[in-house]
């Protein structure tokens, strides 16, 4: 019975402000370290950590809650990089072809194709996208990408399997 509370209050109010106002400045510092200055970007992946902390308050202890903060800000920070990584390669590929005097025509193309991939890439499950974007931008080798996640390699496989077929669906459309 006593577990059962103990889990139950950090879903109250008093207890979560108390874990957020005690943790929310220096995990925000923190993120703007990782994010070399950028307070906007580092204040919007605290605030989601702490939203994901919300959702699963009724699965987790008070005492939890700053360890699965720091390991859910870290997560979500590195999703973030690796989209801004992925937005600056499509940028790259994008400016040299434009480099070459394509068509209007191809240009328009590019950009609307260029688009569609961000779009699908963004769409993938969190869990497929980073793999993706491991393997794909970081050239990480699946046994890497199983290390650093806590992964077999069969799973980095199955997801890298799934994100691709998501893929090539969008560009199968175009």
């Amino acid at each position: 019975m006593k577990n059962e509370n103990q889990k139950a209050t950090l879903c109250s109010e008093s207890v979560f402000r108390s874990v957020f106002d005690t943790n929310f400045k220096v995990l925000r510092n923190f993120l703007v370290y990782k994010f070399r200055g950028d307070i906007e970007s580092a204040e919007d992946i605290a605030q989601n950590a702490f939203v994901k902390l919300w959702e699963n308050c009724g699965i987790l202890q008070p005492e939890q809650a700053k360890s699965f903060l720091y390991t859910t800000a870290i997560r979500l920070s590195l999703n973030t990089i690796k989209h801004n990584q992925v937005v600056t390669n499509f940028e790259l590929q994008f400016q040299a072809k434009s480099a070459h005097k394509e068509s209007p025509e191809f240009l328009m193309e590019a950009s609307e194709l260029k688009d569609q991939l961000e779009k699908a890439i963004n769409e993938l499950p969190e869990k497929q996208r980073t793999v993706f974007l491991m393997n794909r931008f970081d050239n990480q080798s699946y046994t890497e990408i199983a290390a650093a996640l806590d992964l077999s390699v069969k799973a980095v496989e199955k997801r890298m399997h799934l994100a691709l077929l998501s893929l090539r669906k969008v560009v199968k459309n175009v």
